[in-house]
């Protein structure tokens, strides 16, 4: 079979980082190899994200660049997955013509018999049939190159859907209900890429603390431990943790699991009660404060970073200030935070009191300018401080051996999720995949810098 090229633009979150090398690993028996020009490739696939409208109109802008190249090359195949693919079904072939297939979320196991049906008959496909299943099919990765790259760190989705249906959230819709993997598998698959060479992976969910209980599988912290005895990972990481399923067990987790990095990601998306009700997420601002407290006394340098939505319907400037005081008393080492905006099939689109798009962004600079200031203090505390580095490769800001010192800059993070750069000598030896010390000698707002030591 002769070789033929694949581009895959991924957009959105780790979840479809994930999911676009599961798609490069099911269409390598149909000889295709990734290709990072979209020019030279024969199959274009778009991993598409639909939980703002942001990313909606950044995949439409896409696909109307692909419309030219597809009037070059007529045999050319163009696909579309994903979550806006899910939500969007036959319209997108409707807005998107040239279009060549449309698959939802759990349709990957049938990507290569769709791709393989188009390049026979030219016809035009669309499958988004959600059967809230695990598709059986994935569970055991085979080899492939699109992780035999060298990588140190990886993803790894260990169940997929959520059942919470906070009001804002179209993840349901496009990701189905929640369904956990066997943990056998997931072993399996970490195993995997252990021995191709990864030594810190994240444990991917909508909800990752539920994981297991609807099928009676083990519990989260249970399969955390399962995960820490896997010789040669040296660190494992988790996401999405929602505050409301943060049990006693996970907490204690990161006293006694040695893998398990000092880090959470807890997103709180207000510090408005009357907000957080209206969010439908089952808890209040006390009780957060409350979990990062204990997760502080388990683990005193635990790092966390949130999600926060500013401007949603109702939310009053006390509700903002609300937030704003939250975001202070916490001192999160960073957060990804984002206007508001109303999307098909959630909820709080039929919510009254929305807010102007330009106090939204009013509101969105004041939190952000607060928490660039929280984080650059936080970062300054580290300098003069030795920090465990994994290191990943060579840094983007200097990658080659230019500099009149003649030194190599290499980069990684720490178990607090800190990105590090540092800068040794040419002496030919490699760092990557090692943990090494590092004392900070200077800090930013999105890194530190330091050299090696011990």
């Amino acid at each position: 079979m002769g070789k033929k090229y694949l581009y895959i633009n991924t957009m959105g979150c780790q979840m479809n980082v994930y999911d676009s090398e599961q798609m490069a690993n099911r269409l390598e028996d149909l000889g295709y190899i990734l290709t990072p020009s979209a020019e030279k490739a024969d199959l274009i696939l778009v991993n598409t994200c639909s939980i703002r409208e942001k990313a909606e109109n950044k995949t439409y802008s896409f696909l109307g660049r692909l419309a030219r190249l597809k009037e070059k090359k007529k045999n050319l195949i163009i696909g579309v997955g994903g979550c806006l693919a899910q939500q969007e079904g036959e319209k997108m072939i409707e807005k998107a013509p040239y279009l060549d297939l449309v698959f939802g979320t759990q349709r990957l196991s049938r990507l290569a018999e769709h791709v393989n049906r188009i390049s026979k008959n030219r016809c035009k496909i669309v499958d988004v049939e959600m059967p809230n299943v695990i598709d059986e099919t994935s569970e055991a990765l085979k080899k492939s190159t699109s992780y035999e790259d060298g990588r140190v760190t990886s993803f790894v989705t260990i169940m997929q859907g959520c059942d919470n249906f906070c009001t804002y959230c179209v993840v349901p819709y496009v990701r189905g209900r929640e369904v956990s993997r066997h943990p056998e598998n997931i072993i399996s698959e970490i195993e995997e890429l252990v021995h191709n060479g990864v030594k810190e992976v994240t444990l991917l969910g909508q909800n990752v603390n539920s994981y297991g209980k609807k099928e009676g599988l083990c519990s989260y912290s249970d399969l955390l431990k399962k995960i820490n005895d896997i010789k040669g990972l040296y660190r494992i990481r988790f996401t999405t943790s929602h505050p409301k399923d943060l049990s006693s067990d996970l907490i204690n987790a990161f006293r006694y699991l040695p893998k398990l990095a000092n880090h959470i990601h807890l997103p709180v998306q207000s510090g408005s009660n009357k907000i957080l009700n209206l969010m439908n997420r089952k808890y209040t601002r006390e009780e957060y404060f409350e979990k990062v407290d204990k997760l502080k006394s388990v683990c005193s340098d635990i790092s966390f970073s949130s999600d926060i939505i500013v401007g949603f319907p109702g939310e009053t400037i006390s509700d903002f200030n609300d937030t704003i005081d939250l975001v202070k008393k916490v001192e999160f080492d960073s957060i990804f935070a984002f206007k508001y905006s109303d999307r098909p099939n959630a909820l709080s689109v039929n919510l009254p009191d929305k807010i102007p798009d330009k106090e939204k962004g009013e509101r969105l600079k004041i939190l952000l300018d607060i928490q660039t200031d929280i984080t650059t203090k936080r970062n300054e505390e580290l300098i003069g401080k030795i920090v465990e580095v994994l290191v990943e490769g060579f840094s983007k800001r200097k990658s080659t051996n230019d500099s009149a010192d003649n030194s190599i800059q290499w980069t990684g993070r720490t178990s607090t999720n800190k990105i590090v750069h540092f800068a040794v000598l040419d002496n030919n030896e490699s760092f990557k995949g090692k943990l090494v010390k590092i004392i900070i000698d200077r800090a930013y707002t999105h890194s530190l810098f330091g050299k090696i030591t011990g």
